[in-house]
């Protein structure tokens, strides 16, 4: 057993000279340092929005599940449904758990590697040679060999230690791509939602307007039949319901197709079972919006981090080509026995083992390392302006929002006045159609127009439904654990 331990013990001891050597030799990596880009100069989005109804506060935290606002049960179930089951969200949970397990597999790279081997060999030697191992007068041997190889690689000049950082920036920009998808999901989700609660109150609408427009053509007929009425007139009105009826069959489609989308988003097959229907009527909006200041939008918008992220790794991936044109040092260490029979394997004199130390240098590559090196400075000055891009666009994102809120509320409140008024027309030839001062023809009309002022109005509350998730996604949320 003696042998055996001190096998064991140099092997260790050439471990430990691994780990001293390492520490001793390793300096600074090379390749530049990653640093956070700067934040933006700009204090504001332009000027600010007074949407009536909707206030906003400056430096105010995005809630995480921002949608619960709106106020419908139907809708908070549509989204959770949306976050367990959207293909293109489980796409990019399965690339960030890629994207982990090479960032673990990379950080081997810094630890020795540690192979172990046996063989059994069974061998007939010639008479003409010294069978050095054989048995006296028996030219036929077994040779049992086994070892235990230790090898390291110097880390000196970072080239590893700058792979794992590379591989540690592509997680971290996996990762907010992932919570980039999902926030984008969730603004998809409610702007579907709202949209096809907002094409039903139209497509109604326009029927309604179809319907009445056809009776003030039965009207306009039985009138021009007595001579009441010119050709003149009665071609008018079989226009103007052609015009009408010619409306209903984009919204059909136009709804059809939302719907199915609708689906898609969820994780439903198109055709299956339609979701629950949101009512336009019952969406509450959203008082209190957050707005995040330029300077700490940078450090909330998912798509922003990720760009940053891959800045982070393209600075890396220079420090690795930089790495492979430097000398690079291999320790390895061999230890083990060989023997004819298992039983004296590790018995005195059948021990043995071996210590090296490697260096090699690069000298010609045919400008292979030095393009490399090249074309890793090249991405980085790619990743660089794509993140610069990327918060251009996203301060745009913001502006468009929060102009696009100005106006919906301006259009709302025309469209809210203008559905008011025609409902209140409505009311009022309704009432003289019962006390006889107007015929049917008038309130057939009054009909048509307060239908086409309802259908307006649903487009304009749908639109500042759905651009306030814009704003929401725009400013971007806190992440959320993963499902």
């Amino acid at each position: 057993m003696r042998p055996r331990a001190t096998i064991l013990g140099q092997t260790a001891s050439a471990l430990a000279t691994f780990a001293v050597t390492t520490f001793t030799l390793a300096g600074c990596a090379v390749g530049p340092d990653f640093h956070a880009p700067a934040p933006p100069q700009a204090r504001a989005y332009g000027p600010a929005p007074t949407a009536a109804g909707q206030t906003l506060t400056p430096g105010a935290a995005v809630p995480a599940d921002w949608w619960r606002g709106f106020g419908s049960a139907e809708l908070d179930a549509m989204v959770e449904e949306a976050l367990k089951a959207n293909p293109d969200l489980k796409s990019a949970d399965a690339a960030l758990r890629q994207a982990h397990e090479l960032l673990a597999a990379q950080r081997g790279a810094l630890l020795p590697g540690v192979d172990a081997s046996y063989q059994a060999q069974r061998a007939r030697t010639s008479n003409a040679l010294s069978p050095v191992l054989a048995e006296p007068q028996s030219p036929l041997y077994s040779l049992h060999t086994a070892q235990v190889e230790v090898s390291y690689g110097l880390d000196v000049f970072g080239g590893a230690r700058r792979a794992v950082e590379q591989a540690a920036a592509q997680a971290e920009a996996q990762r907010f791509q992932y919570e980039a998808a999902r926030q984008a999901l969730i603004a998809n989700v409610v702007a579907a939602a709202v949209q096809d609660a907002a094409l039903r109150r139209q497509l109604d609408a326009a029927r309604a307007q179809a319907s009445a427009l056809r009776d003030i053509l039965g009207f306009t007929r039985r009138q021009a039949e007595l001579g009441a009425l010119g050709q003149a007139d009665l071609a008018a009105a079989e226009t103007t319901l052609a015009q009408a009826e010619q409306a209903v069959p984009p919204l059909v489609k136009a709804l059809g197709q939302q719907r199915t989308a609708l689906q898609v988003l969820l994780g439903r097959e198109a055709g299956g079972t339609a979701p629950v229907e949101v009512d336009l009527d019952r969406l509450t909006l959203p008082k209190a919006l957050p707005l995040t200041l330029p300077a700490a939008l940078v450090r909330q918008r998912p798509d922003i981090r990720a760009a940053e992220a891959n800045v982070h790794a393209a600075s890396a991936a220079v420090g690795v080509a930089v790495a492979a044109r430097l000398p690079n040092i291999t320790l390895s260490a061999v230890g083990g026995g060989a023997s004819p029979d298992l039983q004296s394997l590790f018995s005195s004199g059948n021990a043995f083992w071996t210590l090296s130390a490697g260096i090699t240098q690069p000298i010609f590559e045919g400008g292979t390392l030095k393009h490399r090196q090249k074309a890793a400075e090249a991405a980085l000055d790619q990743a660089k302006a794509q993140y610069r891009s990327t918060v251009l666009n996203a301060l745009k994102n913001v502006a468009d929002a929060l102009g696009a809120l100005q106006a919906d509320a301006d259009a709302q409140g025309v469209a809210v006045a203008a559905d008011e008024a025609a409902s209140r027309s409505l009311a009022f030839s309704r009432r003289q159609l019962e006390l006889g001062q107007i015929g049917q023809l008038a309130e057939r009309s009054a009909e048509q127009a307060a239908a086409q002022a309802r259908s307006a109005r649903a487009a304009a509350e749908a639109a500042r439904f759905a651009d306030t998730a814009a704003l929401f996604q725009a400013l971007g949320a806190p992440a959320a654990e993963r499902p």
